[in-house]
C-alpha cells in the first residue's frame, strides 16, 4: 500500500534564546527526580510546522541537531493550533507540571481521523488491510519511558493488529488462503451504537521450520553515526544473531552495511554457516552519514543475483530511518522499491532507537516494498517479529488485500471506520487491480472495526434540509455486504469473496472485548472526540475478560493491561 507523502513534520532550528531553557530543564529535572527517581521521559515530536516530504528532505542536512525545549506533557497537544500559527518560534512556554526535555527530531506522518459518514450519502467503506505493528511497540516505548506518545505516532489499526485473535468460528470461501469472520456487538463507548468487526486470518500450513520455502534474505544494516547507541545498532545486531540461529542450509544470507559508503560485508552465504554469519554481524560498528538510496540499490542487486524461484526473497532493512538523501533521491528510492516488488522481491523495515527516529519514512519504505514495518524496542519484540511470527513476517500468502463494506441504509444511518486513516481507498480502487494494497503473511490476523448508528437512533449528523436523509424503506435484515479482493502471491489478477452481514447484535466474546479495549485505548491516546466519557479504567475491565486467551502464549495481552494503567497514570 502506498502511503501518502503529503505531510511530514519538520523541526525548526533553535535560536539563541533557547540556550536559557536547558539550564531550567536541568534544575527542574533535579527536583522531579528527587521525588520520582523511576521516571524517565522520552521526548516527543511537536507540530511546530508541517511541510511536504520534499521540503523536509531538503532540510535534513541543513537543520542543526541542537535541542529545542518543548513541553513533555499532554499540554503539548493543546498548543497544537498555536504552534502551527507560530511556526518560526523555537521556544515553547514552560509546562505547568513535569519537566522539560530537549526537543528531538522524530518524524510522524500527520493523521486526520476518519469522519462520520451518512449512509444515505456514502454507503461504501473501502480500505487496504494493514499488518504493520510498528506503532504498537513505539507507543509502548513512550509509555514505558514515562510519556504519552505524540498523537500522530498512534495508528489505531496497528495497535489492534498487534495481537492474535480467535477464528474458530470463521468461514473459508472457495480456495482463499484465509478465514473470514464478522460480528456485530454493542459499542462500549456509545450505548446506542454498534461495532461491526471484520476479521481475516491467514492459514499457516507451513508452521514447521523445515516446511518453509527456501529464503534469500538480505540484511541491510544502517551503521551510520546516528545508530551508535545500545538501543540501535547493538539491539539490531542481537536481533539478527537471533534470526541467524534459525536458518537452514537451503537459506542464504547477504549482509550489506551502509553509512557514508555502502558495501557487501558478507556475500551470499548458506544459512547453516552460522558462525561465519555471526562473526560478520559481530564486527559491525557505527560511524558516518546515511546514504539510504545507494544502500537499497545494492540490496536489490544482491537479492536479484541470488533470487530463489518459488522461495522467499526479502530485504530486511534495520535503521532509525534517518536517511541523508535529497529530494530526487527519495523519489528515486521509492520508485526503485516499487519496481522491484513487482519482480518478487519484498522489503521489510525494522526500526530502532529514539530522538531522530523517522517513523514516516520507515512506514513508506515497507509499504511501497510489499513488506512489514516493525519497531524493535527490546530483544523480546525482536523475538516476536523474527522468530515467533517468522511465517507471518517472511511468507506472504495473499497480496493486495482490499476490504469493501457496503452499509444498508435501511439498517444503518451513520458509520465511521476506526483507524486505517492512511489505508483508505477510493470506492473505484476496489476493483482496480493496478491499485496496490496490503500483504497478508502466513498465520497473520487482521481486524477492522466500524462504529455504526442504527436507523432510528440519534447520530452525530444533523438531518439535511434539502437532501433525502429519511430512513430508506426496504429489507433491513442485512446490516451490510462485505467484499474482499486479494491476489495470490505471484498472480496479477485478483479474486473476489463476498459475505452478507446479518443485522443482528450478539453478545461480545471475550476475544472481541479485548479488540474493543485496544481500539478504545488507541482512540483515547489520540484524543478522539467519538468515545464520549470512555475511561482507561473501563478499558482495563474490558480487556481483562479476554486477557487469559490460550492463543496469547507470549503474555502480550497481560502486558497491554499494564500499558493501559501507565497511560491512565500519565494522562
Amino acid at each position: 500500500m502506498n502511503i501518502s507523502t503529503t505531510h511530514i513534520p519538520r523541526t525548526a532550528n533553535p535560536n539563541a534564546t533557547s540556550k536559557v531553557w536547558p539550564l531550567l530543564s536541568v534544575l527542574s529535572l533535579s527536583v522531579i527526580t528527587a521525588c520520582a527517581p523511576q521516571s524517565k521521559i522520552t521526548p516527543a515530536s511537536d507540530k511546530a510546522s508541517t511541510t511536504t516530504l520534499e521540503t523536509a528532505e531538503q532540510s535534513i542536512q541543513a537543520d542543526a541537531a541542537a535541542p529545542v525545549v518543548v513541553m513533555a506533557t499532554p499540554a503539548m497537544a493543546e498548543s497544537r493550533q498555536l504552534s502551527k500559527m507560530t511556526a518560526n518560534a523555537s521556544i515553547m512556554p514552560p509546562p505547568s507540571q513535569g519537566y522539560m526535555t530537549p526537543k528531538q527530531q522524530e518524524n510522524y506522518a500527520e493523521i486526520e481521523p476518519n469522519a462520520v459518514n451518512a449512509t444515505s450519502e456514502q454507503a461504501f467503506a473501502t480500505l487496504s488491510i494493514d499488518t504493520d505493528t510498528g506503532s504498537y511497540a513505539n507507543v509502548r516505548r513512550f509509555l514505558n519511558q514515562g510519556q504519552l506518545p505524540p498523537k500522530d505516532a498512534v495508528r489505531v489499526e496497528e495497535l489492534i493488529n498487534y495481537f492474535n485473535y480467535d477464528f474458530t468460528a470463521a468461514k473459508k470461501q472457495a480456495n482463499a488462503p484465509f478465514l473470514v469472520s464478522t460480528e456485530v456487538v454493542n459499542s462500549p463507548w456509545h450505548p446506542t451504537n454498534q461495532i461491526v468487526k471484520v476479521g481475516i486470518k491467514a492459514e499457516d500450513l507451513l508452521t514447521a521450520k523445515q516446511k518453509q520455502p527456501p529464503a534469500n534474505l538480505v540484511f541491510l544494516v544502517d551503521v551510520s553515526g546516528s545508530m551508535d547507541t545500545e538501543d540501535k545498532l547493538q539491539l539490531a545486531k542481537s536481533s539478527l544473531k537471533m534470526l541467524t540461529k534459525q536458518l537452514r542450509a537451503q537459506d542464504s544470507i547477504t549482509l550489506i552495511t551502509y553509512a557514508g559508503n555502502t558495501k557487501v560485508v558478507l556475500p551470499s552465504t548458506p544459512g547453516n554457516q552460522t558462525q561465519k554469519i555471526l562473526n560478520a554481524i559481530d564486527n559491525l560498528t557505527a560511524s558516518g552519514s546515511t546514504n539510504g538510496e545507494a544502500a537499497i540499490k545494492l540490496a536489490y542487486q544482491q537479492a536479484t543475483e541470488h533470487f530463489k524461484k518459488d522461495g522467499i526473497n526479502r530485504i530486511l532493512m534495520l535503521t532509525d530511518g534517518d536517511f541523508n538523501v535529497g529530494v530526487s533521491s527519495v523519489k528515486d528510492m521509492l520508485q526503485i522499491i516499487r519496481s522491484n516488488r513487482d519482480k518478487g522481491i519484498s522489503l521489510s523495515t525494522l526500526g530502532f532507537g529514539q530522538g531522530n527516529y523517522n517513523d514516516h519514512m520507515m512506514e513508506q519504505v515497507a509499504d511501497n516494498g510489499n513488506g512489514n514495518y516493525s519497531y524493535i524496542d527490546s530483544l523480546s519484540e525482536a523475538k516476536k517479529v523474527l522468530i515467533d511470527e517468522m511465517s507471518a513476517t517472511f511468507n506472504t500468502v495473499a497480496k493486495d488485500v482490499k476490504i469493501q463494506l457496503e452499509f444498508n441504509p435501511a439498517a444503518v444511518s451513520e458509520w465511521r471506520l476506526i483507524g486505517y486513516e492512511n489505508r483508505v481507498l477510493a470506492k473505484e480502487d476496489f476493483n482496480n487491480d493496478n491499485v496496490d494494497a496490503g500483504e497478508l503473511g502466513a498465520g497473520k490476523s487482521v481486524v477492522a472495526l466500524f462504529e455504526v448508528t442504527p436507523v432510528g437512533q440519534k447520530g452525530l449528523l444533523e438531518p439535511s434540509r434539502y437532501q433525502n436523509s429519511t430512513a430508506v424503506s426496504g429489507n433491513n435484515r442485512e446490516l451490510g455486504f462485505l467484499k474482499i479482493r486479494y491476489k495470490a502471491p505471484q498472480a496479477e489478477k485478483s479474486q473476489l469473496l463476498s459475505f452478507p452481514i446479518a443485522n443482528r447484535v450478539t453478545a461480545a466474546s471475550a476475544d472481541t472485548n479485548f479488540a474493543l479495549a485496544v481500539a478504545g485505548y488507541g482512540q483515547l491516546l489520540t484524543g478522539s472526540k467519538y468515545v464520549n466519557d470512555l475511561s482507561y479504567s473501563q478499558l482495563q475491565r474490558l480487556a481483562k475478560s479476554g486477557a487469559q486467551s490460550p492463543i496469547d502464549s507470549s503474555g502480550s495481552r497481560t502486558e497491554f493491561i499494564k500499558l493501559v494503567s501507565l497511560a491512565e497514570a500519565l494522562n
